[in-house]
């Protein structure tokens, strides 16, 4: 019984969080881009505002197919996922800067390494245990 309980946990739900993260990493990515490159609007300032399409985009995905807890209050959902998200905004803004500014590696390039490290040891993490807990 344990034993089937975390294969799906890591088989179904694992795998579904991070398909969520990957669709919501690429609105934000595609949004961050699109607003530093085309609108030109400061590489920073993109990113949060792609991290915000992002996280709309994954909240979404992740109540309504990853994990699948659509029958409890969206509100409450949607306020631990707020608390959650703020933090990992300002984590993904401060590591931004910190790669871009002082390792001086190009915008997307720390974007990538930073949204991995968050996404896989954060955010999946506490959507699991905190948003959207059974």
């Amino acid at each position: 019984m344990v034993k089937n309980k975390y294969k799906n946990w890591f088989s179904g739900t694992f795998l579904k969080a991070q398909c969520s993260a990957l669709i919501s990493t690429a609105v934000d990515f595609l949004a961050t881009i699109f607003l530093t490159q085309v609108v030109g609007l400061w590489y920073l300032m993109s990113s949060c505002m792609g991290t915000i399409l992002g996280g709309y985009v994954n909240f979404s995905l992740g109540r309504n197919w990853a994990f699948q807890i659509n029958n409890s209050e969206k509100l409450s959902q949607a306020l631990r996922y707020a608390v959650v998200w703020s933090g990992s905004l300002l984590l993904n803004t401060f590591m931004l800067y910190l790669f871009t500014e002082v390792l001086r590696l190009h915008y997307i390039v720390s974007k990538s390494i930073v949204s991995v490290l968050v996404g896989v040891f954060l955010n999946f993490y506490f959507q699991k245990t905190f948003v959207f807990k059974t």
